[in-house]
């Protein structure tokens, strides 16, 4: 088979495995000989090899058969002289000291593949994200560390990912010595079940427990599973016993991980455990700058109208994945139509996103809510009574109606027990003030506001 032929299949694969996946792994083949019914390929990691191995091996065996040749097995080779380093390849998983063949087995346990764009570089770093930034970065040096696990937590599309794939990037290019595993606990879960069918249990311990860096992902997946959290325990024992670093991500705290076993949650609280909090409005308006800076590349003629970032900066507030999803949309459609993005453009063309980020929280929840935090009747928070284990709850219901709602003040003063629209309006400044005066008033408020927007 000749270079022309190889490069023939390659746009076979492309249209197969979409360009994502091409960039990454197919690219950086080349066919090195075809002798013996064996197709080898060099390779520039054993990394790439172990995962082109075991994702598309059977593909690439399928794409020469149609092609008319007479081949039985792919092989794939780190080159003896390889000096290529693709700029989004995932870091090694296994180390590779001196060039050598590529055993492909089955028990080859390779991690997840990264994304290119999800780097420090990238990340924008605001208020509710600067210490899990810093704890990040801290452990992407590949020094020693004085917290084990770091462990990560938030809702969806608040950055743990891209921190996770942050931490791994960077570990490769400052420790390519070192043995970084990253994939989520599913693939974790699924290996585990694999090595049990296949009777290769052995293999799976020692893969795991050689590893220098273990990375999971979405953790909570395995809660309720016994025999994989059983094994997730061992590894992560072991881990630690021999000082190598754990980074974990999960959707909520480990001790608010359902079906979770105690001892695991210990576990996993024995470190530097991090919140990343819902964006402010400050963070969303620079992750929104951020991108429009990438997108000028792409689209260098559209007019973007002033406000329109700071409009979806305030409507889009819950998740950053739909709010990068909702510009993305913006300056596809601009750019199909030929117009300037502006208000109203905007407001036509995320229509249905703008819809489903509307607040509706009720006055009525709100009053709920801070009556359950603060242990006061509901009665006594709309009641005449104004002693101060009741105003200032009282003041704090007030100020995130204000916050949360589209009531007026007068409205608003009405659901408080008919109290006049003034008062509502002094208790809502106290509450500015002490937000800045008061670590705990701030806390309560951050705490309360999440269980609304939930």
């Amino acid at each position: 088979m000749t270079q022309e032929q190889w490069g023939a299949m390659q746009g076979n694969l492309l249209k197969t495995v979409g360009q994502n996946n091409y960039k990454t792994w197919i690219e950086p083949l080349e066919f090195a000989e075809l002798e013996g019914g064996i197709a080898t390929f060099h390779v520039p990691t054993n990394f790439i090899g172990n995962y082109v191995s075991q994702n598309f091996g059977d593909l690439i065996l399928h794409q020469l058969s149609n092609a008319g040749e007479d081949v039985q097995r792919v092989h794939f080779k780190v080159a003896a002289n390889s000096t290529t380093t693709p700029t989004n390849r995932a870091p090694v998983a296994a180390k590779t000291d001196s060039p050598a063949s590529l055993h492909t087995t089955r028990e080859t346990l390779p991690g997840a593949p990264l994304d290119a764009r999800f780097t420090f570089d990238s990340f924008v770093v605001g208020k509710p994200n600067e210490l899990a930034n810093a704890a990040a970065r801290r452990v992407a040096e590949g020094g020693p560390v004085t917290f084990n696990p770091l462990f990560l937590y938030g809702g969806v599309g608040l950055g743990k990912t891209h921190l996770m794939h942050a931490i791994a990037w960077e570990l490769q290019k400052r420790r390519p010595d070192l043995n970084v595993l990253y994939l989520s606990a599913e693939q974790f879960m699924y290996r585990f079940v694999q090595a049990l069918r296949d009777r290769k249990m052995m293999d799976f311990k020692e893969m795991f427990r050689s590893v220098d860096v273990l990375m999971v992902d979405d953790v909570q997946f395995i809660a309720g599973k016994d025999s994989t959290q059983e094994e997730f325990f061992h590894t992560f024992n072991a881990l630690v016993d021999q000082n190598k670093q754990i980074i974990i991500s999960a959707d909520r705290a480990p001790g608010e991980i359902k079906d979770m076993e105690d001892r695991i949650k210990s576990r996993l609280q024995c470190g530097l455990v991090v919140d990343l909090h819902p964006t402010d409005y400050e963070l969303r308006l620079g992750i929104l700058q951020s991108k429009v800076e990438q997108y000028r590349v792409q689209y260098p003629d559209l007019q973007l109208a002033d406000g329109v970032l700071e409009f979806l900066a305030h409507r889009i507030s819950t998740n950053v994945r739909v709010l990068e999803g909702a510009l993305t949309r913006l300056f596809a459609f601009a750019s199909l139509v030929g117009r300037e993005i502006t208000m109203e453009l905007t407001q036509d063309c995320l229509s249905d996103v703008l819809r489903a980020s509307e607040r509706k929280i009720s006055v009525e929840e709100i009053q709920r809510r801070v009556a359950e935090h603060y242990n006061i009747r509901l009665s006594d928070m709309i009641g005449p009574k104004r002693v101060r284990t009741l105003a200032r709850p009282r003041q704090i219901a007030m100020y995130l109606c204000k916050q949360l709602t589209s009531r007026s003040l007068p409205e608003i003063g009405r659901r408080f027990g008919g109290r006049d629209h003034t008062t509502v309006m002094h208790g809502v400044k106290r509450v500015e003030e002490l937000r800045v005066q008061d670590g705990q008033i701030a806390e309560d408020l951050e705490l309360l506001r999440r269980a609304l927007e939930a």
